[in-house]
């Protein structure tokens, strides 16, 4: 079947559930089936709407079907020396582009090449009316309104079906190192803070298992000037160690506990709640795995600014998210309502009712 007719037969689905009233399940690769809410519906694959529909290194913009795998998109773009930069988490060797960007997730780069909505640039998509919309473009100054194509990334397939994504590709750097020292957390968090207000190449920090982490990537002078400013000892499989944390493969997340998910200010000193830590971006987003109640949990982050996702629950999917202030939860529904009025798509994957 071409893409053409795969759109329409995604399309037709959409009509007979609007027609018949019954929901629908977004899936693709599955290699993220386990975040969010558990959504009840008739299965809506995208998985055989794959493929780049147009790149040209040249224009620094790729854009391709939402089913197409993410190995393939890097694989193309590795070819032509470039990535994406905010360096996606897979999860699974079936990971799709449309379902990373349903999750809004980013990887170690992500606060130093900018987020997962920093790179889309437009996409294509089914409303809950069954009708096909385009938003956003292949340029990067495009939008001259609100921007709806970012705003599909971290809706969890709530708003709508995607079909097609333009996003936005970075050059890779030709030179990476990284360098590790052993510390305690307030002394990391001191050193991965200092590092954003110097002129350094740096597109990783984290602090794990008593050791802080830093990653320098460009051309290979920045490096090398880098490392003698630097202090700490060359981790000599440093790639590794990155991907792996990315991927969620070190032995810290193979544990049983729950584990939560904590986005603060990145200069917020270690918070007082009894577990085991890991801090990535720099400090802004920290990983506890922890067996205190959720309400403490979530009270206590809350006293700095930030907020908290059950990334691995207990048995009970109930506030899997940073649960909605009134004000919010109207601007969440008003959305809902003008892109999925009848909740066709994913009903209650982000909060009930949605």
């Amino acid at each position: 079947m071409g893409a053409t007719d795969q759109s329409v037969a995604l399309r037709n689905q959409v009509l007979g559930a609007l027609e018949a009233g019954t929901a629908l399940k977004i899936c693709g690769g599955e290699s993220k089936h386990f975040l969010g809410r558990t959504t009840d519906g008739q299965a809506l694959s995208v998985a055989e709407h794959r493929g780049i529909v147009d790149y040209d290194p040249r224009e620094l913009v790729l854009t391709a079907r939402a089913g197409t795998r993410l190995a393939e998109l890097e694989e193309t773009l590795a070819q032509a020396g470039q990535m994406l930069a905010f360096e996606p988490p897979h999860f699974g060797e079936r990971a799709t582009l449309g379902g990373t960007l349903a999750c809004g997730l980013s990887g170690p780069r992500r606060p130093y090449r900018g987020a997962a909505r920093d790179a889309v640039l437009g996409c294509r998509l089914i409303n809950g009316h069954g009708e096909v919309l385009r938003f956003g473009g292949q340029v990067m100054k495009n939008v001259a309104g609100y921007d709806v194509s970012r705003l599909m990334v971290g809706a969890y397939g709530t708003l709508g079906l995607l079909l097609e994504i333009s996003v936005r590709v970075w050059p890779r750097p030709t030179h990476s190192l990284t360098l590790v020292r052993e510390c305690g957390p307030s002394e990391a968090i001191e050193r991965m803070c200092g590092l954003s207000v110097q002129p350094l190449p740096v597109d990783g920090a984290c602090f794990h298992e008593g050791h802080c982490y830093v990653r320098v990537s460009g051309a290979k002078t920045a490096v090398q000037d880098a490392h003698r400013r630097l202090d700490g000892e060359v981790l000599h499989d440093g790639g590794a160690f990155w991907e792996a944390l990315r991927e969620h493969r070190l032995p810290f997340f193979a544990g049983h506990e729950p584990l939560y998910r904590i986005v603060v200010k990145p200069h917020t000193p270690p918070l007082a709640i009894a577990g085991d830590w890991l801090l990535d971006w720099g400090g802004a987003q920290r990983w506890l795995a922890s067996t205190v109640p959720v309400a403490a949990i979530r009270h206590c982050v809350s006293q700095v600014g930030g907020h908290v996702t059950r990334w691995r629950a207990d048995g009970s999917e109930a506030d899997v998210f940073e649960p909605l202030t009134p004000a919010l939860a109207r601007i969440h529904r008003r959305l809902k309502d003008c892109f999925d009025p009848r909740h066709v798509f994913n009903p209650g994957r982000t909060y009930p009712g949605l």
